[in-house]
């Protein structure tokens, strides 16, 4: 796993802009107006998602519209994967130990 997108991630702006780029292509004047920031500003994360492969960019005339790339969100997926199995996995064992613990608390019918 590349730990660019974890960084380029971690900043609360740009995982916003993340967050509104799921829903379509935008400008980075709607963006900048969404996140409630300076179009320079905008541009700068955008760069950051951008060179982190988040992110791609496609120019019409003097507008620059940024869309999401999946491949990376896939990556991230398919690693996360990997750790939910091993969760999953102990939740269980947590689920089966406790219910060991009620069945002796009870008090047995006699």
């Amino acid at each position: 796993m590349d730990t660019t997108t974890f960084s380029a991630l971690a900043e609360p702006n740009r995982l916003h802009i993340v967050e509104l780029l799921r829903n379509g292509p935008l400008t980075v004047g709607e963006i900048a107006d969404q996140v409630g920031i300076r179009q320079p500003q905008a541009s700068k994360h955008l760069r950051v998602l951008l060179d982190a492969g988040l992110v791609d960019v496609r120019v019409v005339a003097n507008r620059r519209i940024y869309r999401l790339q999946q491949e990376p969100f896939q990556e991230l997926n398919e690693w996360l994967e990997t750790y939910k199995a091993l969760w999953d996995e102990r939740f269980d064992n947590l689920e089966r130990y406790l219910k060991e613990l009620q069945a002796k608390d009870k008090p047995s019918k006699e």
